[in-house]
């Protein structure tokens, strides 16, 4: 029940890592074509806890929110172009909704970044402030069972836990197609879940207000819109082992126009022009066959700007059967 003071007191919790791979999902590889936005969540989030606990939504109240994530240091993001300015851009976005963020430094682990203890820190936080502000409801943005003895110390607390997970896939940068899925025991041990891409996909809700505002407003797309609007765009090599399936590998589509031309720079660069866009990868024209490539690949230039025939350059690399891609791509502008 609410509390006696007829306020409805919310502690929202972020999985930081988490909650970029679904914005990025959304932005890349779904027809939104945009990222999450973090005001529009929270407003989602009164509303739905309005509705499960039967009160006015007027007396629902985020008193709390927390984003946790592991980081690159300064140096490492200052390696990666512009990434040191999103990351801060970010922080003004999470800032400005009144989210406290925890972050802590990524570690290398068998030649993969790796977060390492931020689940715990999660856990640990949400427990005390918990007990300190006896919050009504705690919502974690989260979809990993690992979280499962959290929600039972919580609900010993007299909160009620609501869970915001996405179930979806994608391909990775590799090629590779990658399943995010929902550990059923978190699900079962929730006083409310919620199916986020369910409500998403709902076509009766595609006129709910509430809804359409989950999403960034698209307006003019200048150069890094999309990785500007709402977190960073460096997931592809950042984390490994994060419970994503890998199902199969997509062959690169035959090039029958073996006379287009690739060219090469002084440094071993390649030259050439985009042959097909997908959700969230693409080709490049590479004779004899064409050379896939993963939003994540991109230097300096937001997937949602690129058009079939515009000019990049990029690096060969190898995926995980050793097979060529296009790596580091860089759009040429006029």
């Amino acid at each position: 029940m609410p509390a006696q003071s007829g306020l409805t007191r919310i502690g929202v919790f972020y999985d930081g890592n988490y909650f970029l791979h679904v914005s990025n999902y959304y932005n890349y590889s779904h027809e939104r074509r945009s990222r999450i936005s973090i005001s529009g969540l929270h407003a989602f989030i009164r509303r739905q806890v309005a509705e499960e606990e039967g009160v006015n939504e007027r007396l629902c109240q985020i008193v709390d929110a927390h984003y946790f994530r592991g980081r690159l240091n300064a140096h490492e993001a200052n390696q990666r172009g512009n990434q040191l300015f999103y990351d801060r851009l970010f922080d003004d976005i999470l800032m400005s909704e009144g989210v406290v963020t925890h972050y802590l430094p990524v570690k290398t682990y068998q030649g993969y970044r790796q977060e390492k203890g931020i689940d715990v820190w999660l856990a640990l936080e949400a427990f005390e402030l918990a007990q300190y502000k006896k919050f009504d409801v705690v919502v974690l943005i989260t979809s990993d069972g690992d979280y499962v003895p959290l929600i039972r110390k919580l609900n010993t607390l007299g909160s009620r836990i609501m869970v915001l997970s996405w179930d979806f896939e994608f391909l990775n940068e590799q090629g590779e197609k990658q399943v995010t899925r929902t550990s059923q025991d978190l699900l079962e041990e929730v006083s409310y879940p919620v199916g986020m891409h369910a409500l998403i996909d709902d076509r009766s809700r595609r006129n709910d207000t509430v809804i359409q505002n989950l999403f960034v407003k698209q307006q003019s797309r200048p150069a890094f819109t999309a990785a500007t609007a709402n977190g960073s765009n460096y997931d592809g090599d950042y984390l490994n082992g994060n419970g994503y399936n890998n199902a199969y590998q997509v062959n690169d589509e035959p090039n029958y126009n073996v006379a287009d031309d690739v060219d090469d720079d002084p440094e071993g660069r390649k030259i050439s022009t985009i042959r097909s866009l997908k959700t969230g990868y693409g080709f490049v024209n590479y004779p004899p066959n064409n050379l896939f490539f993963h939003y994540t690949s991109l230097l300096d230039t937001d997937f949602n700007e690129l058009q079939v025939d515009d000019e990049v350059e990029f690096s060969i690399g190898h995926n995980a059967e050793g097979k060529d891609i296009a790596v580091d791509v860089r759009l040429l502008r006029p």
